[in-house]
């Protein structure tokens, strides 16, 4: 205890004696430490981002996400850099492009971070489809909601699992998931909306084939069901 005590005093004496040297030497430390903080700021925001991309589940990969107004799915997750796979550009549709595009971790504080994939993988699409007012709208509307039952419909059943835990999770609203038609109209013609839920990763190859499907049915109508256009055919010009 007493060659602690001794230690203990020794130290407070070194810094009594050299206290007016001692303190230009830690402005000094100072001013350099806020120098290098200034010129690493970047660096220390994207280790923060980092942190907190695995403390907050922001993502993680093999998600889907959108980070700095680039979308693709998350292939490796760095210290200072997040690796992502980018999906459309050029490209129509969520298909790769082929850039792999590295994006700072600091990103998370500075923008929003849309995950595709997270504690909801599902997403609502939409398809519009004018058809014209003298068709037979019930007719139409039931044949839509068949082929929406008949392609979507284990979509449905797979996210309603997804979405209560969603509701059980989150103050969020008991949103529908099932298919579902829904139709406006005016002086022109009947718009019928088909709603439903998709895989995010199935997007465009559900739309793909929903449209191939409701074709079908437009064709076998025999004419209870013609597409509306505002589109003028001139096959031949009046006699003078």
């Amino acid at each position: 205890m007493i060659n602690f005590l001794g230690y203990i005093l020794f130290v407070f004496g070194i810094l009594y004696i050299f206290n007016t040297k001692l303190s230009g030497i830690g402005t000094a430390l100072g001013v350099a430490g806020a120098g290098i903080a200034f010129a690493l700021q970047e660096v220390i925001v994207s280790i923060a981002g980092y942190v907190t991309v695995f403390t907050s589940n922001f993502y993680k990969v093999g998600d889907r996400v959108k980070l700095g107004g680039i979308k693709g799915d998350v292939i490796d997750i760095g210290l200072l850099r997040t690796t992502l796979m980018e999906i459309g550009d050029w490209v129509n549709g969520d298909l790769y492009n082929g850039k792999m595009v590295r994006v700072a971790n600091s990103f998370v504080f500075k923008e929003p971070v849309y995950n595709y994939s997270g504690d909801f993988p599902f997403l609502w699409d939409e398809i519009t489809i004018p058809i014209k007012t003298e068709g037979d709208y019930q007719y139409a509307k039931d044949k839509f909601e068949k082929i929406l039952e008949e392609e979507v419909g284990a979509f449905a059943e797979t996210s309603q699992i997804s979405w209560d835990k969603m509701i059980g999770t989150y103050s969020i609203e008991n949103a529908r998931v099932k298919p579902m038609v829904s139709m406006t109209f005016n002086e022109n013609w009947m718009t019928f909306t088909l709603r439903y839920v998709v895989d995010y990763k199935s997007r465009r190859g559900t739309k793909s084939i929903l449209f191939d499907k409701i074709l079908t049915a437009i064709k076998e109508s025999k004419g209870k069901i013609e597409v509306g256009s505002a589109a003028f055919e001139i096959t031949a010009l009046p006699k003078k």
